[in-house]
């Protein structure tokens, strides 16, 4: 029987310069996506997944995302005695959404690098990697998909979508043998290739569910360009040992480490805003005849 996926590990220890000057002095993690910051979407797709510790991996001038998660019983006490209660418990279910932790990757050295940060936290049961620039649509339902496949196989299994062959070569790309509907298996997994290069039309994205042996690879896999250890190079490895799984999710993403993308996501998810999306769709209507 598989070991419980209870854990999840967000790298967010990025700089942010494709932000800047926004991100100078604020993490990019933090940048609000409507009425909440990038970062607490993550999480929630998390949690709605089943996940109940959740370790983030930070970097310099990053302490923001250890206050948001965490308690801050002045705001709490003036919002209480101002009667603002629902604002009160709105900021006391995100720290109790699951339980936080926080530890520094001290240098960037690549993505395979920050995931072995959570080598001591994590231990020996299976967890799921979210990058904090991927806002997924369906909320929780890819990584639920992802847990439900690793149950079944007891092996690690990676988010997948369907991209442009001429788009490959922004992405690792999976070699294709099927399973079932939606679900394949790995036998490869190449980094970046050129599209005439390229095993599939296969992209990872950036939801990953890894059992324990992927840290043992990452610390045998020698660092690439700009002294970096990619996580691809690990992954590759542990295809061809105990196997990487699948997962084909074609309901789309948002990439909040791009500007357009991250515009993007302001509408469509501000248009679905229970409270705001409604006068907001009115409003880009007007905006846009008026142009």
């Amino acid at each position: 029987m598989s070991a419980p996926v209870r854990k999840a590990v967000i790298p967010a220890a990025g700089l942010g310069t494709r932000f800047l000057p926004a991100t100078k002095a604020q993490p990019k993690e933090m940048l609000t996506i409507v009425d909440k910051p990038a970062i607490q979407y993550v999480v929630e797709e998390a949690v709605e997944a089943g996940i109940e510790d959740i370790l983030i991996i930070t970097g310099t001038a990053k302490k923001a995302l250890e206050d948001h998660f965490d308690r801050n019983f002045e705001l709490e006490t003036l919002l209480e005695r101002k009667g603002k209660s629902d604002p009160l418990k709105q900021i006391i279910s995100i720290t109790e959404m699951a339980k936080f932790h926080f530890t520094r990757q001290g240098e960037p050295l690549g993505l395979g690098h920050a995931v072995l940060q959570a080598e001591y936290h994590v231990g020996k049961e299976p967890f799921v990697v979210l990058l904090p620039d991927e806002i997924m649509c369906g909320r929780g339902a890819t990584v639920r998909h992802m847990i439900d496949t690793y149950e079944e196989q007891n092996a690690s299994v990676v988010a997948l979508r369907e991209v442009a062959m001429d788009e490959v070569s922004s992405y690792g790309c999976a070699a294709s043998e099927p399973v079932s509907d939606g679900v394949i298996k790995i036998p490869h997994i190449v980094e970046k290739p050129a599209p005439e290069d390229a095993p599939s039309n296969l992209a990872v994205m950036g939801r990953y569910l890894f059992t324990a042996e992927i840290f043992e690879h990452i610390h045998a896999t020698e660092p690439g360009v700009g002294n970096e250890i990619q996580l691809t190079d690990a992954m590759a490895k542990i295809a061809t040992t105990s196997g990487l799984y699948g997962v084909i999710d074609n309901r789309g993403s948002w990439d909040a480490g791009q500007k357009l993308d991250f515009l993007r996501a302001q509408v469509e998810l501000g248009l679905d805003h229970p409270e705001l999306g409604e006068a907001f769709e009115a409003m880009l209507k007007d905006i846009v005849a008026s142009r």
